[in-house]
C-alpha cells in the first residue's frame, strides 16, 4: 500500500501542477508530499521530476512512468469498486429468457423464493423457444437446452432436460399397439416445430439408440398445444416431464415404451462473460444452479 500511496501523491502532484496543490487534495503538508516522491525515485532508482525553486517538470522516464502509474491506479479503483459491488446486497433489474414450457412448468413456480430471499431485486422473466441472442436481446441470464455452440458466453451446467413418450389411454385403445420403436411410424405423432422433435424421434433401448422418422397432423412451436392434443386423444407426444408429470400422475396420459427413454438434452445458465458481474446477477446464477443442480 505504500508504494500505491506513492504512485498516487506523485500523479497528484503531476496533474495539479505543484507539491502544495497536491498536499491540500491529499490532507498532506507539502514536505510529506516531497517526501513520498523521493522515496519513490530511490524505490524505483529513476528521477522523476526535474525540480528547481520555481517549478518542476517530469523527466522523460517520469512522463511514461507517469502514463502507467495513472493506469495502475485505475486499475486498482476497478478492483476495490468491484470487491465492493460483490459484498453489496443484491439490487437491480435483471431480464431472464427461459424455454416457454420449461419456464411456466420449472422455473416459475420456484422463482417467488429468489424473489423472497432478495427484496431489491426485479426480474423481468421472457418465454421464448426461438434462441434468443443474450446480448443484443439485452439479457442478463439465458437458459439454453441442446448442446452448446461456441458462443463465448459463460455457463453453468444444470441438470439435463427429460422428454417423455406419452399419449392418453383411449388413442392407445383405438389404435394398432406400439411395442418397439419401429411401430411409430403408423402413428399420429405430434411434433415440435423448434427442434428435430418434428421429424426424428431419438429413443434409447435395450438394444440400443434408434431414430425414428414420425409423421403426424399437429405440430405447434409450444408443448402446450400438443399436450392439449395428446389429452384428447389426437396422437402421441415426445415432450418434457415437467409439462406431462401431472397427467400422468393422474393417468389422463399413459407413457409409451417405458424401456425406450429419448436420450436427456443438457441444459445451462448462460451469461455474458463480464468481470463485473453485479451481486443481483451472482444471486440469481447461484439460485439457478442451486435449484436446477445437475446430478
Amino acid at each position: 500500500m505504500d508504494k500505491l500511496s506513492g504512485f498516487e501523491t506523485f500523479v497528484r502532484a503531476v496533474d495539479l501542477g505543484s507539491f502544495t496543490a497536491a498536499a491540500d487534495s491529499l490532507d498532506l503538508s507539502p514536505q510529506q508530499v516531497g517526501k513520498q516522491i523521493r522515496n519513490l525515485e530511490q524505490h524505483l532508482g529513476v528521477q522523476l521530476l526535474h525540480r528547481t525553486t520555481r517549478r518542476q517538470s517530469l523527466t522523460d522516464f517520469g512522463l511514461r512512468f507517469y502514463e502507467q502509474a495513472k493506469v495502475i491506479l485505475a486499475e486498482v479503483a476497478e478492483a476495490e469498486a468491484m470487491a465492493a459491488q460483490t459484498s453489496a446486497a443484491p439490487r437491480g433489474k435483471l431480464r431472464v429468457n427461459a424455454p416457454v414450457s420449461w419456464g411456466m412448468r420449472a422455473l416459475a413456480p420456484r422463482l417467488p423464493a429468489f424473489m423472497i430471499a432478495n427484496p431489491e431485486v426485479e426480474v423481468e422473466l421472457s418465454l421464448s423457444n426461438r434462441m434468443v441472442d443474450l446480448v443484443e436481446g439485452g439479457f442478463d441470464a439465458v437458459f439454453r437446452v441442446g448442446q452448446l455452440e461456441d458462443s463465448g458466453l459463460m455457463a453453468r451446467k444444470l441438470a439435463p432436460y427429460r422428454l417423455i413418450l406419452c399419449a392418453a389411454p383411449a388413442y392407445l385403445a383405438s389404435h394398432p399397439p406400439i411395442t418397439t420403436p419401429a411401430d411409430l411410424v403408423a402413428h399420429n405423432c405430434l411434433g415440435f416445430v423448434h427442434s428435430e422433435l418434428r421429424r426424428t424421434w431419438h429413443l434409447d433401448g435395450p438394444t440400443g439408440a434408434t431414430d425414428v422418422q414420425v409423421k403426424g397432423r399437429l405440430s405447434s412451436d409450444h408443448g402446450e398445444p400438443l399436450v392439449y392434443a395428446a389429452l384428447e386423444g389426437v396422437g402421441l407426444i415426445l415432450q418434457p416431464e415437467e409439462l406431462v408429470n401431472d397427467a400422468l400422475s393422474q393417468g389422463e396420459l399413459v407413457q409409451v415404451l417405458p424401456d425406450h427413454q429419448a436420450p436427456t438434452r443438457p441444459m445451462h445458465i448462460l451469461y455474458a462473460p463480464d468481470r463485473r458481474i453485479t451481486p443481483a446477477l451472482r444471486a440469481f446464477i447461484d439460485f439457478a444452479a442451486e435449484t436446477f443442480a445437475a446430478p
